[in-house]
């Protein structure tokens, strides 16, 4: 069990990847997230609330479902090694008792490994433009991410033989740090709607599509031609995880529900 402590801002993200490299560490829990080889394993992103507060405490698995949920992947996965990235010493303290997963055998410190200029340099950065890392591909933290996707961040960590290796983290702005707005017209999501549906298993096309606003969460409504190919339940559940994670992956927003209205039949 290992940990990473530095203030927020202060560029911890940036180098668990570095120590988890040297360690051999495959898995790091971060900001509410089990993160391995790049890729989300489980969790809920802790930069997807809309406070600071329950920010925290989704970082800190204060929630018994996200808690008990980590648990077991944490016991389903087996990790030799697992690396815990937080604020403070109490922080990963707490993260580890909760997940029942303590004791820590050793504590990395920022301030050890960065320079202060370095660490002034991050802090700047986020008070003035609000932004965050996070140790995933773009693709992967959109599925759980409601906030404004703003950059990627490909970074050199080293040469294994005679391959580079590189790896991948998405600089955002957390929705609690908005600076200024940040909106999708419903015309673009309707077209993000069909081309989720083009060439889609038994679908003929999409005939209409409407965008309902549910608070900070959207209500995608499709009416739709099908084939006769199959039950046209299955077809339905199949379009709405397909128009979901499509919708998801492509602008950050949550998707309250998808409505498959089957309003015509395409017989071959």
């Amino acid at each position: 069990m290992y940990a990473l402590v530095g203030a927020s801002g202060t560029g911890k993200s940036f180098q668990a990847l570095r120590i988890a490299r040297e360690r051999g560490i495959d898995f790091i829990i971060d900001d509410g997230l089990l993160i391995s080889k790049s890729k989300k394993i489980g969790g809920i992103s802790a930069k997807r609330e809309a406070t600071r507060l329950t920010a925290v405490k989704r970082a800190i698995f204060h929630f018994d479902e996200d808690r008990n949920d980590m648990k077991q992947l944490i016991h389903r996965v087996s990790p030799d090694k697992l690396l815990i990235i937080g604020t403070s010493d109490r922080m990963v303290v707490q993260i580890a008792d909760n997940l029942e997963i303590a004791p820590i055998d050793e504590i990395f410190h920022l301030e050890d490994m960065v320079s202060p200029e370095d660490i002034r340099k991050a802090l700047l950065i986020r008070k003035t433009q609000g932004k965050h890392v996070i140790p995933l591909p773009t693709l992967e933290l959109k599925k759980d991410f409601s906030g404004y996707f703003m950059d990627k961040l490909r970074i050199f960590v080293g040469r294994r033989g005679r391959h580079e290796e590189m790896t991948e983290k998405t600089i955002i702005r957390p929705t609690f740090s908005y600076i200024g707005k940040y909106s999708i017209s419903p015309r673009a999501l309707q077209q993000i709607m069909a081309f989720s549906l083009f060439n889609q298993p038994g679908v003929h096309q999409m005939n209409k599509g409407r965008v309902i606003e549910e608070g900070d969460m959207v209500v995608l409504v499709c009416d739709v031609t099908l084939y006769n190919l199959e039950t046209l339940i299955e077809a339905g559940k199949k379009i709405q995880l397909k128009v979901k994670e499509d919708v998801e992956n492509m602008t950050g927003l949550h998707v309250q529900r998808v409505e498959i209205n089957i309003t015509n039949i395409q017989v071959l």
